[in-house]
């Protein structure tokens, strides 16, 4: 067993088509894994194993991933008949009656859903501990996050509970417990992915559906087979170059690197998360790269960037609450939202439409100097986060300050949500680990609609590092 669930999906697949293990036995495989460690990670929240069995004995797609067990984080991605909480306990009872087109294309690739994962309430957090379900573990220290908002997703991967999970990425979702858990998380650009049919878009563009996995070649092999137009889609499907999967089996030209080692918003960096850096920029100069450094400079302030991610995500907390307030004709009650999740869903009562146009229209402004930034480049690296990964607990949230675990947010993850606003595809890339045998994500960023170069550099640099043999033991066996 052991040996099977270290492999990726990719190889797991492989397994199947050969005939040396069956649908069925791997699913069996996962599940029995998920029951051993989820006591401990609380990594799963929603079982799905009885339909996952039946579908495994059933007749699958002859598809790339036939049979390959995988879990769907609890949010934005719906799957019919199962309950979908997005971490709060005012959805507890809502059970979407259609899947979502994520859903069906990650079905139609031949993955069996065996589970949905533990996210932080709305995913409003880069932390995984909703008051509904309680705190995911990391599996590297138990004491530790495991990061978020696809933080449950992270844990089961990282435990070997599955080769790869469901995650969504609005302001960091993705590479934050990428960097915590020790993984591969790829942000893909605005628009490669579906978030239909229930959303056309999320926060104003903000979200980018994928998954996070401990190869590269797994991510690309998913995105080559969920990426694509789909109907009605508020923004069009973008062009694709080639293959992402071919892409990584080629090295990349000689790529033009910039590099930067400081907060783009001022504050203060942990030297683990330097060094990191460090070593990525001295394996692409060793890859024959041209680097050099370049600091991201913002065309507004930090400050200013807080602001205008902060009515864009309280008028996105604000209309779910307002949804179920209509629904049943009353407010629901205020003891069953957290404090931080109401003080934005009364931020959000007081933006007037007029002003959220403004604020839209800012960002986009943002966006396109951050885009014209690249032009002399084709990646960027950076540190994924400012520290390795916090205690459970450092989010904590309390009725006095209910803004406070917002504020340690925008301090722990300083360089992701730009890229959210932008609309890049970007990465974190687990190549290094500290002297407390902590992963620390290393960030890429590459043009709008380039993943390409993303996953080149990526593949390139698991060759050297040759992250999936990093297993956390030491903390879960």
């Amino acid at each position: 067993m052991d040996s099977i669930l270290n492999l990726d999906a990719t190889a797991q697949a492989d397994l199947i088509k050969k005939g040396l293990i069956s649908p069925p036995e791997l699913v069996r495989l996962a599940i029995d894994a998920i029951e051993e460690l989820n006591p401990r990670l609380n990594a799963v929240i929603t079982p799905m194993y009885e339909q996952a069995m039946e579908l495994a004995e059933g007749k699958l797609p002859e598809a790339p991933f036939k049979g390959v067990p995988i879990l769907l984080k609890d949010g934005v991605a719906a799957y019919a008949g199962v309950r979908m909480t997005s971490g709060s306990a005012l959805a507890m009872q809502y059970i979407p009656d259609e899947d979502s087109t994520l859903v069906t294309r990650l079905k139609n690739a031949g993955f069996i859903i065996i589970g949905k994962t533990n996210m932080p309430e709305f995913g409003l957090l880069p932390t995984t501990e909703p008051t509904v379900f309680g705190p995911t573990r990391n599996p590297w220290n138990l004491n530790l996050t495991p990061g978020g908002s696809s933080g449950g997703s992270a844990a089961a991967v990282a435990a070997r509970m599955v080769a790869l999970a469901h995650g969504n990425d609005g302001g960091g979702s993705i590479r934050i417990p990428a960097s915590c858990c020790g993984l591969f998380g790829l942000k893909p650009s605005r628009g490669r992915n579906p978030l239909g049919p229930m959303f056309s878009e999320l926060v104003s563009g903000l979200v980018a559906e994928h998954v996070l996995t401990r190869s590269v070649r797994d991510s690309a092999a998913v995105l080559d087979l969920t990426a694509g137009e789909e109907p009605g889609a508020f923004y069009g499907a973008l062009t694709k170059q080639s293959s992402f999967l071919s892409a990584i089996e080629k090295p990349p030209r000689k790529l033009k690197i910039g590099f930067c080692t400081t907060s783009i918003t001022g504050g203060a960096l942990h030297s683990d998360c330097v060094a990191a850096t460090q070593k990525a920029i001295q394996i692409c100069e060793e890859l024959g790269h041209e680097v050099r450094e370049m600091p991201l400079d913002l065309p507004v302030s930090g400050k200013k960037l807080g602001e205008i991610f902060g009515v864009l995500w309280s008028v996105c907390t604000t209309s779910p609450i307002r949804a179920i307030e209509r629904k049943m004709g009353k407010l629901p009650p205020r003891e069953l939202v957290e404090p931080l999740t109401w003080a934005l869903y009364e931020d959000g009562l007081n933006v007037l439409g007029a002003d959220y146009e403004i604020t839209r229209q800012a960002m986009h402004r943002v966006a396109k100097k951050v885009l014209a930034a690249f032009n002399d480049i084709d990646v960027w690296i950076s540190p994924t986060l400012a520290k390795p990964p916090l205690p459970i607990g450092s989010f904590a949230q309390n009725e006095e300050d209910p803004k406070a675990p917002s504020r340690l947010a925008a301090a722990f993850a300083p360089m992701t949500a730009i890229f959210n606003i932008s609309g890049q595809p970007a990465a974190s890339v687990p190549i290094y680990w500290n002297e407390n045998q902590l992963p620390i994500g290393v960030q890429l960023v590459g043009k709008f609609g380039d993943e390409h170069s993303i996953l080149q550099l990526s593949a390139q640099m698991e060759k050297i590092v040759n992250w999936s043999q990093c297993r956390p033991e030491h903390a879960i066996g």
